[in-house]
């Protein structure tokens, strides 16, 4: 018992050591801006020395790029305005919110909220959070703009400390990113990239979509399982009781209005689903790809964000003409900049974090990184699983510096596919692999694209936070779901239990 006493300690203390050594940094909005600077002069640095590597899929060589040079200063210049306007979260941020602003400016996320809070079993609402979490990565975007600042208000809203609700959605939505008990748009990417890299060895191998549909679904409930014992064990004891300024709606019952409202609500949800699904379910449905028929590479995939809007706007204005909040279209106009206007310094900050990133993206020192990695793994000369467990390792510290699954994976594959499927492994089996490191360092990467997001929320409740308080809340979730997912993988090749449909681990037993 004591030992448990002071290896908690022992925690705490780190986390509190990460916290204030990462909040002694300037504010986020000048760190993005040195770490910008920082980057054009490494990348003098590095094109000086030439430090360059070969692409191992198409050969050619990677070389950094300066960015301290004439052509360097008039593309920093040319494109500044661009590298913001086309940062991906920003738009959708944007756009969801307008809908979102409906949705809680007529009352509908407060009676919704409300409605939850007095009927949901109490035991399950972290466990619940985070499963939302894990299973919103179908959807692209949503859990990121949506489920992680309402996972907030609901801890809030039940006497819980809000950011304990948002780490534990936040844990779900990105730290366990590959973890789904549904196919989503990253599963085909992957798929593609390791087909194309298994050729290599095998011209005509083919690599399933849902090569890793067993093992990430599984997944979902293992991850679900530990951000929950993590929040509850971990997090929230270390936050203690909420002090902060924001105070949740008085929880009384519903009111008359408040149900005719839902009522409403529920019934504009209903025709929408009912739209969805005559555009989804039928093989010519009018929301398929109209070239395959396909759903995964569909404009009802591509246009999640935009469904968020009409559907958030849609219910949030049904609700508001059954509850007579919303009496005229200036209401709802009038929701939508509340909305905006809470922004302020999330736009600022994303101006800086979309030139860092621009200008790492640009140097190629993300694509050097990478290579660099690979090769280490590669001369290491360990045995298959430490190999892979070091695999694992080594794509979760290069997600540090590479924010693209898929960016990562063009660079990873052609070299490890082709070397684990000489030493007997499936592409399959490595892709999987590679899913794991991916996912359970996004959480603590300031290059992930949602990062700065997840810094103004956090602000919204701790005007003080920065990014050593975001770390240090999310590094146990991060070592947690490395431990047992690597775990899971190691269970998996013991059992030598199949990865998805038609994906086994071995290509052909080792020494059969």
């Amino acid at each position: 018992m004591s030992e448990s006493r002071e290896s908690a300690s022992l925690l705490s203390r780190a986390l509190v050591f990460i916290e204030r050594a990462g909040n002694a940094l300037p504010h986020p909005v000048t760190l993005f801006a040195l770490m910008a600077l920082a980057v054009v002069l490494i990348s003098a640095v590095a094109a000086q020395f030439d430090i360059a590597v070969t692409h191992p899929g198409t050969g050619k060589p990677i070389q950094p790029v300066s960015l301290l040079s004439v052509a360097g200063l008039h593309r920093i210049l040319t494109e500044m305005v661009t590298n913001f306007t086309g940062f991906a979260p920003l738009g959708t941020v944007l756009v969801a919110l307008l809908g979102i602003g409906v949705a809680e400016g007529s009352g509908l996320i407060g009676a919704a909220l409300k409605l939850l809070v007095l009927s949901a079993p109490r035991r399950l609402l972290t466990f619940v959070i985070v499963f939302a979490g894990v299973m919103s990565n179908a959807a692209s975007e949503v859990g990121y703009v949506l489920l992680v600042p309402l996972a907030a208000v609901i801890f809030l809203a039940v006497g819980r400390h809000p950011i304990a609700g948002l780490a534990a959605a936040f844990a779900g939505v990105s730290g366990g990113y590959s973890a789904n008990l549904l196919l989503g748009t990253v599963d085909p990417l992957l798929a593609g990239l390791s087909e194309e890299a298994a050729r290599i060895v095998d011209p005509k191998y083919e690599v399933n979509p849902a090569c890793n549909y067993y093992f990430m679904a599984a997944s979902t409930f293992l991850i679900s399982a530990v951000g929950t014992l993590i929040t509850e064990r971990v997090v929230e004891p270390r936050l203690g009781a909420y002090a902060g300024e924001e105070r949740p709606e008085e929880m009384t019952e519903i009111t008359a209005d408040e149900r005719r409202g839902l009522w409403w609500a529920l019934a504009a949800g209903l025709v929408l689903t009912a739209v969805i699904l005559l555009g989804t379910v039928p093989p010519g449905g009018f929301l398929r790809d109209p070239a395959t028929g396909g759903l995964l590479r569909s404009p009802f995939m591509s246009g999640i964000v935009a469904l968020i809007f009409v559907a958030a706007a849609g219910l949030g204005i049904a609700y508001g003409l059954g509850a007579r909040t919303v009496r005229s279209d200036a209401d709802v106009v009038s929701a939508m900049g509340q909305s905006m206007s809470t922004l302020g310094t999330y736009l600022v900050l994303v101006f800086f974090a979309a030139q860092f990133v621009a200008f790492f993206n640009w140097t190629n020192l993300g694509l050097i990184v990478a290579v660099k990695g690979a090769d280490v793994l590669r001369a290491s000369g360990l045995g298959t699983i430490p190999l892979i467990l070091t695999f694992v390792l080594i794509s979760a510290l290069i997600n540090l510096f590479m924010g693209s699954a898929s960016a990562k994976w063009a660079i990873m594959a052609p070299v490890f596919v082709p070397m684990f499927m000489l030493l007997g492994y499936s592409p399959e089996f490595t892709q999987a692999a590679y899913r794991i490191g991916d996912s359970v360092t996004n959480i603590i990467s300031p290059m992930m694209s949602y990062f700065a997001l997840i810094v103004a929320f956090v602000a919204r409740y701790d005007p003080k936070a920065g990014i050593g308080t975001i770390i240090a809340t999310m590094i146990p979730y991060s070592m947690a779901f490395l431990a047992v997912w690597t775990l899971l993988l190691i269970a998996w090749i013991l059992l030598g239990l199949p990865l998805g449909p038609g994906a086994e681990l071995y290509l052909a037993r080792p020494g059969g």
